[in-house]
């Protein structure tokens, strides 16, 4: 296959360099057809025409093998140029006509500004990143204080709802935090062999305030799986899955989590919530994008399903997910994992 690729390659180049080049082909065409002309006018013997034609034949090869090699070795030097800008350049700059010089210039001016450009948004970036980092560890002391407020006044009749809002706060700011902490290139992760069921149940208790409070049924069959994966990031993953659920499930609904019976190592979360159209169900795992229904509930950030994609990525597992509108929603977590090898 690599040698095929390589053959196609050396054929396009070709193609490549005779277009460039056609004028100069057509004039030592035209230039041996004059040649012949002169010699059969001149009644010369045929053994010097055919000499000469050999003859002109073999320096006009080596001359467009020169020229052609030249070309080649030019034409893969332009290939990495977006790989390495400034190096080619420099290599380009070698061999290069005169009449390059401006473009030469021009090219190494935006690449320079290009970089510019870039530090500079690197460096936004960073600051917007290490500000809401630290915004988002301050908000949690408030948040705990609430807490502990409303532990020593539980007889207020809205403390049930305050307690509802005040969890869904808290998930919307850890969400946040994994949202900053996955976009950055180096999240830690720590491959071992985790408790299915240990996650789903802390997850659960979690949320059990929300269960209780809209009366929402949960059917959890025990996985009796040890997976390997990331503990940290699986749990965070699951609560956003099961978050989810809550939120677009109405009171009284059902929430069902079990071992698909078909295939191995596949958790499944199935709600009877509101459901998702099929046609938003290419685009859900896109960021920011909340689908017919999350617009008109006004629950949907948009990040909570791209955030779900992303750590499954990290994490080596599969995600899908099948939805009616008005039925509720399937998600299926595929936990398989492919040989550690492949991915770094």
């Amino acid at each position: 296959m690599t040698l095929l690729k390589s053959t196609n390659k050396v054929i396009d180049i070709i193609k490549a360099f005779i277009k460039t080049h056609y004028s100069f082909f057509l004039a030592y065409v035209l230039n041996l057809g004059i040649f012949s002309f002169i010699y059969v006018l001149g009644q010369l013997p045929i053994y010097f025409l055919v000499f000469s034609i050999e003859l002109s034949l073999f320096i006009g090869g080596c001359f467009f093998l020169f020229k052609f090699l030249r070309y080649y070795k030019r034409f893969r030097l332009l290939e990495r140029l977006d790989k390495d800008p400034i190096d080619t350049l420099k290599q380009l700059s070698s061999n290069r006509d005169p009449s390059e010089d401006f473009f030469h210039l021009k090219i190494e001016n935006l690449i320079e500004e290009m970089q510019q450009v870039k530090k500079k948004s690197q460096q936004r970036n960073t600051s917007q990143i290490d500000y809401f980092t630290l915004w988002l560890h301050q908000i949690k002391t408030p948040i705990s204080a609430i807490s502990l407020l409303m532990q020593r006044d539980n007889k207020s009749k809205f403390t049930h709802q305050m307690e509802q809002e005040l969890l869904q706060i808290e998930n919307y700011t850890h969400m946040a935090l994994n949202y900053l902490k996955i976009e950055q290139s180096g999240s830690d992760l720590d491959f071992v062999q985790v408790s299915l069921d240990r996650v789903i149940k802390e997850t659960v208790k979690k949320f059990s305030i929300l269960f209780i409070y809209n009366r929402i049924q949960l059917d959890y069959q025990e996985t009796n799986k040890s997976i390997l994966s990331d503990e940290k990031w699986l749990r965070v993953l699951v609560e956003q899955i099961l978050s989810n659920s809550l939120k677009y499930t109405p009171e009284g609904g059902k929430i069902k989590i079990y071992m698909s019976p078909t295939k191995e190592d596949q958790l499944i979360i199935e709600d009877t919530g509101i459901g998702i159209r099929s046609e938003d169900l290419p685009r859900i795992f896109e960021r920011g994008y909340s689908g017919f229904n999350g617009r008109i509930h006004e629950k949907s950030t948009g990040l909570g399903l791209f955030l779900s994609q992303e750590i499954t990525k990290r994490l080596g597992h599969e995600m899908s997910i099948k939805s009616i509108v008005g039925k509720g929603t399937k998600v299926i977590i595929d936990l398989a994992r492919t040989s550690l090898i492949k991915d770094y």
